[in-house]
Order: structure tokens, then C-alpha cells, then sequence
């Protein structure tokens, strides 16, 4: 088994930047750098602002929305190397395990693995996504289909994509590493070929390790984009994306007597060394044509188009088994029950659409219009195979559930490799999921098209009230067939409506509705069944008021308070009629962000959630608390001090259990120190206090273990 080395690892990093920093005070030539130490405050013009891709013409602090915006250099600065990190400084969103392959959030206290997106084009294939060519993240909560599209109930996650620079040359080496032997390295160069184009190239690498035993990963992509100038206002960005990652699975430890994750496990990986593990292969093609259509309106036009190979194997403890539903954990016995398939999913997709924004006025009003039209063609496959465990002694006791077997904890690692394992009754088993021997669960072909008219109007009723009308169509046609056959197609209409008041210069009320919709299809197009037709799509609606306010030193405030119904209807065979199942969640969000004094950077967060199911039970993975800080401060021209806090509530893991994850609090610091005019090294630790915690799961008896203190070291070059 591994052996934590991470408090040692912590100290002898810490000695090694100490001592570097000493041997470069005067940046190596006897001059001192000019260099801010990674840098992320900046005034109001220089604050993020949200995509051109989200059909949106208002500023952030105008928006009748929550979000957020973390950008690159934030990123770099706390030390985040993936979403699910960003995520746990975000308020209003906490993270999903995602069963150890993909990026799985909880927005608002709902889990989803679809509501993901790039350069406002979804983005919905399970997997995780790498952060080497992203320039900012957003997310926004709230339902929202002109947004979204289909999907969003709860909100939405967008990356925006890195792209050329026309008129500079630059490049940036960066590499990190840290106590667990987990190692990066990305390459972001800018080359101008000419006074009007300019190719970007981002690259990166990484070699994955943490805390748990076989955990493994490796990772590479290759991301080159094409900036063109066409001239009188037109541009053009092209891009091409190739990603090869692999990586473990790791479905976390069983939940005890007591309802909570049992800590004397909290070393051992219920799984197979060889056989847990994922795959995800991608090529992804993106174009963007913005220009000046009219005097008084630009277009872009984006198309893309994406193919993905993914395949998830792994065994994981069930809540229960068998037609007797035996629990997955016995303490008294010392045993678990393992269960387990393998999934493969194939999926292209191609989008299109077109979009018109401008200003016009009519009798002394302004509008601000977006108006645009989408096209969404995806072909899905999917295959699923369980576990089939056949024991070698013909006359062992059988359990009546061939993809179950039974094993004794005491003999983890070791009773399971390569498929092959010893039983707690000590019977040798082998699992088949290839071969004459291994069982289809399901075998889905999925077919989705979608076509959407969207206008969206901001209207400046005076100098002091803008009011917002938007309304989206669209038209879905799902056809599966395979294992599951049947057909959905929904016409629907989706509003928005919004009314934002400023109070003054620096503060300004807000009151927002809004609408999406989902198929019965679920987040990955595969659970059509033959009545679906028979009803209508599950809907989310959205009531949310809000303030903002931009105090004297630097900070800006917004608070929220937001309702958000879920209504998902329900179709009874027997008596063919349908019923409606909602679910109700209310809340509210505080956000504090911006500068302290001319040092100091501050970002926090603060939700307060009440996530109810039907019939009163509380949603799983829905603290009802959740809060985040984080710090940044500017000690010298060199040299920046991180100090962040992370806190989350009590959750339940499954909706209708009393299983639950407990709360725990962690502390993150970091410190970025300018070497030279070009180079920064930082320090980032997380997990200051070494705090045993289990920050997610997937279910009752799959709980994550949270990392133990472990730090990372990162240099970065620019030049």
C-alpha cells in the first residue's frame, strides 16, 4: 500500500522554494523585477466579462443572474488544476464525485453531468475537463434556456477557450508538481504570422497520483487555434482540439451504523488495481465568424463539431444486492459486496448556429437585442456490459446475482487483480466482461436533433430601468433504439423576463424569471422509453431577486434570493394517465469580490440552501450551508500570500437515505514569488490542517476520501 509521505513532502518543498528564493533575490542579473507575483486585481475595466457567446449585451454587474466569473490568472494563482477545484470557491455549486471519471456538479442542489459548455456551445460529454487553454470560467446559476438550450435546470458551467493574439509573439512555460508525485507541464505560445492572422498553440501534459492506492493517470492535449482579420470589423477563429486521457477509478469507501463514511477505511480502495479505469480519446473542431452585419449590429456564426470515445470500467460496493436488496457492507462480517460493469459511449456531435445583436431606438427607448437561430445533431451509442462473476468450485454457494460477488475487507488489497479474486468463503471467482461469458445490461443507439429560434431584448425603459424580454423555441427529436426503443419529440417555448433597477451609481436591484426544459432522454440520451411521446418534457422554472452593490473600496456585493421548481412529469401505464412529480429548492447566495486596499484581493461566498424533494426529503449532495474565501495578498512588487477557507454542511448522500457525508472545513494557502522579470514559482497547499474529510459520493457505500495536506510547486516563464 502507499504510504502518505505528504506532511514530509510539504517541508522539503517549502525548503527548496525558501532556498531558491534566497539565491535570486537580486533576479539573477543584480536588477529587481518589475513583476507583479501573479497579479489578479485590476479595476473595473479590467474585471472579466462575460462571454460574447452567451446571448448577453449587459455587463456582469448589470446581469439579472448569479454568476461568476474566475479567470486564468485566479486559476493560477490558487493553484486549481481542474473544474471540480474551481468549483469548491464558487458559491452555489459543489461537486459530484462523477464515479471517478468525469466532471460532475451540483448547482443549486441538483447533480448534473450535461449542463457543461465551451465558448457557449454545450459540451456534454462525460469526462474531465483540462483547464491548459482556458481563459476564463464561468458559472451561472438559475434555469435558463435562452442560455442553455435544453438542459441548464439548475444552471450551467462555460469555459472560454484561449485564442490568437494578432500583433504579439509571446510564450509560456509553466510545470508543477507535487507531494504525491503528480506532475504538469503546459506550453501556451502566440505566434504572429502576419499583420492579420496569428496562431496559438496550447499544449499540455500530466502524469496523475494522489493520496490512494493503484491510483494512476496520465493525460495529453494539443490545441491549436487560427485567428484571422478579415477586415472591416470581421474575424474569424478556428480550432482544433485532440485529447487522449486515461486515469483510475476510484468509487470511495462504505457508510457504516452510524450513517457516515467509515473512517477506519478510509485507506483502502474497494476496487481492482488493473480493471478500474477509464478512456476518453477526442477531436473537436470549432470555428467562430463574428462581423459587423449592419451600422448597428455585429453576427457570429460558430459551428463545431466534436467526436468522443469513452469507456468507464470499475467495481464499486452497492448500496445493496440481490432480490433480497442485502446491504453492500457487513461490519459484523467484515465483508463487502463488489459489483460492477463497463460502459463505452461513442458520440459525434454537430452544431451550428447564428446570432444578430445590435442597438436600436424607437421613441426615445433603447434596445439591445439578440436574436439567433441553432442547430444541434448528435449521434450517440452506448454500451454496457455487468460484471458476471463465475466461481472455479461448481458447487460454491451461489448468490443469485451473477454481476455480485462477496469478499473480506481484511483481505484488501490483495483478494482482487486482473478480474481474478478470492471470496470471503475462500472460493476463487473471475468476472467476464468479454467473451462468451459476459451479460449486455443495455445496448443504446440515440439520435438527437434540435432546432432553436431564440430573441432576447434588453430594453432601457429610462437611464435608471432595463427590462428584459427573451423567449426561446425549440424543437427536440429523440429516437433510441437497442436494447431500449422508443421515440420523443417536444415542441417547447421558453421565457425570460427580468427587470433590474439602479438604485445608484453603485447599486442596483434586480428581479428575474426564467425557464428550461430537459428531455425524459436524462443527461446522456439514453433512457427513452415507449410512452415518453405520451407527455411532456421535465421543466424548471426559475424566481430570483437580487442586489448588487459596489462599495467605496473596491468590493463588489451581490446578494440573491432565488426559487427554483422542478416539475418532472410521470406517465402510468396501467391507468394511462400522467401525474407530476416536483421538487422544490429555495435559497439564497452572497458574494463578495474584489479589492480590499490596493494589496489586498478578496473573493467569497456564502449559500444558504433548503432542497426538498417530492414528498419532503432532502435532496442528495445539498449542503444546507455552504462557504468560501479566499485571500490575496500583494506583500511586495515579488512576492503574494494566498490564504483560502472552504466549509460545507452536512449532506445527505441519496435522496431518501439517512446516510450522510459530515461537514468539514479545509484550509488552503499559497504563496507566488517573482524570481525575475519573466519567471514566478508558487507554493499552494492544500489542506493546511490535514483534516480527514469526504468532500462528495456517488452513493451510500461510495464515499471519496479527501486529500491529506499535500502542496504543489509551479514555475511559470513568459517570455
Amino acid at each position: 500500500m502507499k504510504k502518505n509521505n505528504g506532511k514530509y513532502g510539504v517541508a522539503l518543498l517549502a525548503l527548496a522554494l525558501a532556498n531558491f528564493n534566497l539565491s535570486a533575490q537580486d533576479g539573477g542579473d543584480g536588477t529587481t523585477s518589475e513583476l507583479n507575483p501573479l497579479n489578479v486585481i485590476g479595476s473595473k475595466i479590467d474585471a472579466p466579462a462575460l462571454t460574447s457567446g452567451l446571448k448577453t449585451s449587459l455587463s456582469v454587474d448589470s446581469s439579472p443572474k448569479s454568476l461568476s466569473i474566475m479567470s486564468a490568472d485566479q486559476i493560477k494563482a490558487q493553484g486549481l488544476n481542474s473544474v471540480g477545484d474551481i468549483i469548491d470557491y464558487t458559491p452555489g455549486v459543489n461537486n459530484s464525485q462523477g464515479e471517478g471519471h468525469r466532471d460532475a456538479a451540483v448547482i443549486r442542489g441538483v447533480r448534473t453531468t450535461q449542463d457543461f459548455y465551451r465558448d457557449g456551445i454545450r459540451d456534454d460529454v462525460q469526462y474531465y475537463r483540462p483547464l491548459y487553454n482556458i481563459e476564463q470560467v464561468e458559472i451561472i446559476r438559475g434555469p435558463d434556456a435562452l442560455l442553455s438550450g435544453f438542459g441548464g435546470g439548475y444552471g450551467l458551467i462555460n469555459r472560454v477557450s484561449k485564442k490568437g493574439q494578432i500583433g504579439e509573439d509571446f510564450t509560456v512555460l509553466s510545470g508543477s508538481i507535487d507531494t504525491f508525485g503528480e506532475h504538469n507541464v503546459q506550453l501556451d505560445k502566440n505566434m504572429q504570422l502576419n499583420d492579420k492572422t496569428a496562431l496559438r498553440v496550447n499544449i499540455f501534459g500530466e502524469n496523475l497520483e494522489n493520496h490512494r492506492d493503484f491510483y494512476y493517470g496520465d493525460g495529453i492535449g494539443l490545441n491549436p487555434t487560427l485567428k484571422y482579420d478579415l477586415g472591416g470589423g470581421s474575424t474569424l477563429d478556428i480550432s482544433y482540439e485532440y485529447l487522449d486521457q486515461e486515469r483510475f477509478i476510484d468509487r470511495g469507501i462504505p457508510t457504516g451504523a452510524d450513517n457516515k463514511p467509515v473512517k477506519a477505511l478510509k485507506d483502502i480502495v474497494f476496487g481492482d488495481p488493473t480493471e478500474n479505469y477509464s478512456t476518453h480519446e477526442a477531436h473537436i473542431l470549432r470555428a467562430i465568424f463574428e462581423h459587423q452585419a449592419t451600422d448597428n449590429f455585429t453576427g457570429r456564426l460558430a459551428a463545431s463539431h466534436s467526436h468522443h470515445d469513452k469507456l468507464y470500467q470499475n467495481f464499486y460496493v452497492p448500496d445493496s444486492w440481490g432480490a433480497a436488496k442485502t446491504n453492500g457492507y457487513d461490519a459484523n462480517a467484515g465483508t463487502v459486496a463488489l459489483d460492477g460493469y463497463v460502459d463505452t459511449t461513442k458520440r459525434k456531435t454537430s452544431i451550428i448556429s447564428y446570432d444578430l445583436s445590435g442597438e436600436f431606438e424607437t421613441g426615445g427607448i433603447i434596445h439591445s437585442v439578440s436574436v439567433g437561430a441553432e442547430y444541434l445533431d448528435t449521434d450517440n451509442d452506448n454500451d454496457r456490459y455487468h460484471a458476471n462473476w463465475i466461481r472455479s468450485n461448481t458447487n460454491a454457494v451461489s448468490f443469485g446475482d451473477a454481476d455480485t460477488d462477496i469478499f473480506s475487507i481484511a483481505e484488501f488489497p490483495g483478494n482482487l487483480a486482473g478480474g481474478v479474486g478470492q471470496t470471503a468463503d475462500g472460493n476463487t471467482t473471475t468476472n467476464y466482461y468479454t467473451g462468451a461469458n459476459r451479460v449486455r445490461a443495455d445496448q443504446t443507439f440515440a439520435d438527437i436533433k434540435v432546432l432553436s429560434f431564440y430573441l432576447n431584448d434588453e430594453i432601457a425603459l429610462t437611464d435608471s430601468i432595463d427590462l428584459i424580454l427573451g423567449a426561446r423555441f425549440d424543437n427536440m427529436d429523440i429516437g433510441v433504439s437497442g436494447t431500449t426503443t422508443g421515440s420523443d419529440e417536444d415542441d417547447t417555448i421558453s421565457p425570460r423576463i427580468g427587470l433590474i433597477f439602479d438604485l445608484t451609481e453603485q447599486a442596483s436591484l434586480y428581479a428575474s424569471y426564467s425557464e428550461t426544459f430537459a428531455p425524459k432522454a436524462g443527461d446522456q440520451y439514453a433512457k427513452v422509453s415507449a410512452n415518453d411521446d405520451k407527455i411532456d418534457p421535465d421543466t424548471f422554472e426559475n424566481l430570483e431577486f437580487g442586489l448588487r452593490y459596489d462599495l467605496p473600496m473596491g468590493l463588489s456585493f451581490s446578494a440573491a434570493y432565488f426559487e427554483v421548481e422542478a416539475n418532472k412529469p410521470e406517465y402510468d401505464t396501467v391507468t394511462m394517465t400522467s401525474s407530476m412529480v416536483k421538487s422544490d429548492i429555495s435559497g439564497f447566495e452572497l458574494q463578495l469580490i474584489g479589492t480590499l486596499t490596493d494589496q489586498w484581493f478578496l473573493s467569497a461566498g456564502y449559500t444558504s440552501l433548503d432542497a426538498k424533494a417530492n414528498g419532503g426529503n432532502p435532496l442528495r449532495e445539498a449542503p444546507e450551508n455552504m462557504f468560501s474565501i479566499w485571500n490575496n495578498y500583494n506583500v511586495s512588487d515579488r512576492l503574494a500570500l494566498n490564504l483560502g477557507v472552504i466549509y460545507q454542511d452536512e449532506t445527505v448522500m441519496k435522496t431518501g437515505s439517512s446516510a450522510i457525508l459530515p461537514e468539514y472545513a479545509r484550509v488552503d494557502v499559497g504563496a507566488n514569488y517573482a524570481l525575475t522579470e519573466n519567471t514566478i514559482v508558487g507554493l499552494n497547499i492544500e489542506n493546511l490542517t490535514d483534516e480527514l474529510y469526504f468532500p462528495h459520493s456517488h452513493s451510500i457505500h461510495q464515499a471519496s476520501v479527501g486529500a491529506p495536506i499535500n502542496a504543489m510547486l509551479s514555475i511559470t516563464s513568459s517570455f
